[in-house]
């Protein structure tokens, strides 16, 4: 009998939701349906922005990848405007849907997005929030979604108002991703340990 995890790929946890991969991600179930599959890469050659790639892993509390990790990603489009309506600034780039969806890759873990560098956000009281993507993470052991953020380290941190928030000042670092080369990020996310992410109550 096989065990390898390709052939499991349709039955991840139930703790992340039965038959998640194919509710969610049915590409990563080997499924093509049509418009079914929101999918990893959130750009056209329409959309405005320069264009980068979001890479890394989820791991558990021994550091060790989690190969059953459904990731979420949402942001804001070149200008800093989220999809949508609402914003004073005007409506967003129409070319840009601002929402990915990736299931982990079941050998590695890794996951990937391909989307464009977000502008500066609106933010409480008319301040900025510094260039970010949010994040949603699901996976084995994770009964409740979690909800964190990635920031570039290019970019002035010093007066985001979500950041300045953090009361331990050191664990910001785990939530700037490295540039790897130009235009590509890598963003790893700890559950646990020494590393842990700073997750949000949101």
């Amino acid at each position: 009998m096989h065990d390898r995890p390709d052939y499991l790929k349709q039955t991840p946890s139930q703790t992340a939701g039965p038959y998640l991969h194919i509710g969610c991600t049915p590409r990563a179930a080997g499924l093509d349906w049509p418009h079914a599959d929101l999918g990893a890469i959130m750009i056209s050659d329409e959309t405005r922005g320069e264009r980068i790639s979001v890479t890394g892993c989820v791991h558990d509390g021994m550091e060790a990848p989690l190969r059953d990790a459904l990731i979420e990603i949402w942001q804001a489009d070149a200008q800093g405007i989220h999809p949508g309506r609402g914003d004073p600034r005007g409506n967003g780039d129409p070319f840009f849907t601002g929402f990915g969806r990736c299931a982990a890759d079941p050998q590695t873990g890794e996951f990937r997005f391909e989307t464009i560098r977000p502008g500066a956000v609106s933010g409480p009281g008319g301040t900025l929030m510094a260039p970010h993507v949010s994040l949603w993470i699901v996976a084995r052991g994770i009964n409740l979604g979690l909800h964190t953020r990635m920031y570039f380290p290019q970019d002035d941190l010093s007066g985001d108002p979500v950041l300045a928030r953090i009361e331990h000042r050191a664990r910001i670092t785990t939530l700037i991703a490295q540039e790897v080369a130009p235009g590509a990020y890598r963003f790893e996310i700890f559950l646990q340990g020494p590393r842990e992410t700073v997750f949000f109550d949101i």
